[in-house]
């Protein structure tokens, strides 16, 4: 299913043309693309809109998929309403917190790759001089 995975990569807009083409080429096989692309739920959101392309951008992705932190309807309950602006504002911040740690975490293996290069060249014989050079200076 190459196919389908490059063209999911595309969205919508893809399937719809590759099913018009496929009327226009043959009507049978337009009608058994149509039948995929409903029956995958490829051609509608099937109730997870905005997540068929996570790219792991975190809560921002889900805040976007949702219109926006305030973007979101009351839901009546005031309590409820509150821990959902707790819940998210907490998932922010160890979102933040792990994006930290991952970056120190990178920094540390940089710095012992860096040194371990370091270590290496110093202990590597230095080469004797060739005796061209010696000639031409």
């Amino acid at each position: 299913m190459e196919l389908a995975h490059k063209l999911d990569t595309y969205g919508k807009p893809a399937w719809i043309a590759l099913t018009v083409l496929g009327f226009m080429a043959w009507w049978p096989l337009g009608l058994a693309i149509l039948a995929f692309t409903i029956g995958s739920g490829r051609m509608f959101c099937s109730g997870r809109c905005g997540f068929g392309r996570w790219n792991g951008e975190g809560m921002e992705a889900v805040r976007n998929a949702f219109g926006g932190r305030r973007g979101f309807q009351s839901s009546g309950n005031s309590a409820f309403d509150e821990y959902r602006e707790e819940t998210l504002r907490r998932l922010e911040d160890e979102q933040k917190e792990f994006k930290g740690f991952l970056e120190r975490l990178r920094q540390a293996k940089d710095k012992a790759e860096f040194d371990q290069f370091m270590a290496d060249r110093r202990s590597r014989p230095t080469p004797p001089p060739s005796p061209t050079a010696d000639a031409q200076g």
